[in-house]
């Protein structure tokens, strides 16, 4: 048994006699909804726009929610441990966004044998467990990202992928979507193997300065998620290599400049305000016994500085 399966059995044995010491209805919600939820992360700008829609939907709808994540999302032990206390409150409902698509799995199935309704967000997991999934479609917005790519470099070239892990369903999704596009439709451009920078800044540059290093006809570098990003464009600036073009995910406000001042191209931005939204709007009707669908997508959309004082995607931007 590996250390992360390990962690997962023993929170999953403490939740069970935590829950079983509190009993039936010992939740904390009081008279309003309880939703708990669990991120992938607390310290990117990305996660807190969720924040800020699921509490903003939370007023509107007479609901109590609380929001937690992890230090870095790498830290699946800690995410497990979290899991592990937010269901021991006993919500009316949990919001879930999963570092590891496997490692919850025995924490879901104690949440679904005490009826505590689980809504699964940005990343999916290898469960039947939840309800819904609210989240962007993350390989057809990588494939989007893909494109650009190839536009932006007529077709031909180098390009390497820094992706924030490979355990998420998002990090799965947009490794994939980004190369199967290549493999279909730009057979001029080369994609290199995939290096895991766990979403970190610095470990993502260190990533890009030993890509520069080591390719030096490189043209092209993919950035999966914003931690991604910022550690890309660091990378290429502090090995002297700025012509390199970058595209990549998310909006952060390093991002925003860095597309204003030339030094990345472009991105696709999510709605991570309307996925808090939905939310917990999903996980309010999942408590009222409603059916919900298999997932809901919440939009994408392309940015570089020809469309960024667009209306439609500043309202998108989460800088």
């Amino acid at each position: 048994m590996t250390g992360r399966k390990i962690g997962g059995a023993l929170a999953a044995a403490a939740l069970g006699l935590t829950l079983g010491a509190c009993g039936p209805g010992g939740g904390a919600g009081g008279d309003q909804p309880y939703l708990a939820i669990v991120s992938k992360g607390f310290q990117h700008q990305f996660w807190q726009a969720v924040k800020q829609g699921a509490e903003q939907e939370a007023r509107r709808r007479g609901a109590r929610v609380t929001f937690v994540g992890p230090a870095t999302e790498q830290d699946v032990e800690e995410q497990m441990n979290m899991l592990t206390n937010e269901l021991a409150k006993q919500p009316d409902a949990l919001g879930f966004a999963a570092l590891d698509s496997r490692a919850a799995a025995p924490l879901l199935q104690q949440a679904k044998a005490n009826d505590i309704p689980v809504i699964a967000f940005d990343s999916g997991v290898d469960s039947d467990v939840p309800l819904t999934t609210v989240a962007t479609d993350n390989r057809a917005a990588a494939a989007e990202a893909a494109k650009h790519m190839a536009e932006l470099l007529d077709g031909q070239g180098e390009v390497a992928m820094v992706v924030h892990d490979q355990t998420s369903r998002s990090g799965i999704d947009r490794r994939d979507g980004f190369t199967e596009w290549m493999a279909s439709n730009a057979p001029g451009i080369t994609v290199l193997p995939p290096q895991y920078g766990g979403g970190d800044q610095l470990e993502s540059a260190n990533i890009t300065k030993s890509f520069l290093s080591a390719n030096p006809n490189l043209e092209g570098i993919y950035a999966s998620n914003e931690g991604s990003a910022i550690g890309v464009i660091k990378g290429a600036q502090e090995s002297g290599r700025e012509e390199v073009t970058i595209v990549g995910f998310d909006s952060g406000k390093a991002q925003i400049d860095a597309i204003r001042n030339g030094r990345m191209a472009g991105a696709v931005t999510q709605n991570p305000i309307g996925m808090g939204e939905r939310l917990v709007d999903s996980a309010l009707r999942a408590v009222e016994g409603a059916q919900l669908p298999e997932s809901i997508d919440t939009g994408y959309f392309w940015y570089d500085h020809e469309n960024l004082d667009d209306p439609k995607i500043k309202e998108v931007l989460y800088q």
